[in-house]
């Protein structure tokens, strides 16, 4: 009896092998596949983007031989064009649209999907007031200034005024630098201006808003502004040598996002602001821009454990997502 029971042990654990080899193999096996699937997609879209690119690479380069020819070559103004008046009107005409529904509570098409439910409704017009003539401030006194040198190291790079545009395979390559950069200069600058020393002398200025609307999100100290607002989004493209044509597109990126963050709406189609929201509620969570960091670092621990995690994704609806997926009832004291 015990000599079969120990036979019958054996078989068992072949039989356990030879299925956990089984798995093995079928697990390989769909992962390769799926892999080089994948792969082939990848390729498929990025071929087929390539193309349309291509097709309408005419229609841009033709453009940009125009402005490159109506400024009759000078460096200088084609610059402060691209990477000074284009990313401003991006700013502006996005966060004018949200202002008006700052003050006035309308249209209701933007306002229903507030994040921090009843906070700056409407918003208190004379502290917007304060804030404008400070990001104002901002832009014409220290970002614009901060572009002159910018002009001379991209100038010093020479691909910058090509009057040939990247290719898109190229700006992609740009464009995930860029971000990548920027997720890391600004985590670690954001987080040291929490210091209880500079975060009381310097970044408390852009934490008076607790619920931010678009605008502030370049409502800083001049400092701050330019350790963390402004250096961050340009090193990027300085370390690349970048085109002016890749420049001016990252730097309106870089402000849109930045104000979508900062919003205080989450609305259909756009990017979740709930994780920076959540940053400026609750002041020691979630200090990156994309989260990596902070997933990496353990600054984004409480977050996840919010119904504002849950809500942290791009809405495809227009149910707002403070109601289909609302805040826990507060307990009563």
């Amino acid at each position: 009896m015990k000599r079969d029971s120990g036979y019958s042990t054996v078989a068992e654990q072949r039989k356990q092998e030879e299925k956990v080899w089984d798995t093995t193999k079928i697990t390989a096996f769909v992962l390769v596949m799926g892999l080089l699937i994948f792969t082939a997609l990848m390729n498929s879209v990025s071929w087929y983007v390539q193309k349309i690119w291509e097709t309408s690479g005419y229609f841009w380069q033709a453009k940009w031989l125009k402005l490159y020819y109506y400024f009759e070559g000078r460096e200088w103004s084609i610059f402060l064009f691209g990477a000074a008046l284009v990313p401003s009107l991006v700013f502006w005409s996005f966060n004018g649209i949200l202002m008006v529904a700052d003050v006035t509570g309308k249209p209701t098409f933007i306002t229903r999907y507030r994040i921090q439910l009843g906070k700056n409704d409407p918003v208190d017009t004379k502290k917007l007031q304060q804030a404008l003539y400070t990001v104002l401030c901002n832009q014409f006194f220290v970002s614009f200034p901060m572009l002159m040198p910018m002009f001379y190291i991209m100038k010093w790079w020479g691909n910058t005024f090509s009057k040939e545009l990247p290719t898109f395979h190229w700006f992609l390559v740009e464009l995930s630098i860029f971000t990548l950069t920027e997720e890391i200069l600004f985590y670690y600058s954001h987080r040291l201006a929490h210091l209880p020393l500079l975060y009381k002398h310097i970044h408390k200025k852009h934490h008076e808003w607790t619920a931010p609307i678009g605008v502030v999100s370049i409502y800083a100290h001049p400092v701050e502004h330019i350790l963390s607002n402004t250096l961050p989004v340009m090193a990027g493209p300085m370390i690349m040598g970048s085109h002016i044509a890749s420049i001016t597109v990252w730097f309106s990126l870089a402000l849109l996002t930045t104000s979508i963050s900062h919003c205080g709406y989450h609305l259909p189609l756009l990017p979740s602001p709930e994780f920076h929201d959540f940053h400026h509620l609750k002041f020691n969570q979630c200090y990156g821009v994309l989260g990596l960091l902070d997933y990496l670092h353990g600054t984004d621990t409480l977050f996840r454990q919010t119904k504002a995690y849950k809500r942290h994704r791009v809405l495809l609806s227009l149910t707002p997502l403070s109601e289909s997926i609302p805040d826990s009832p507060k307990r009563a004291k």
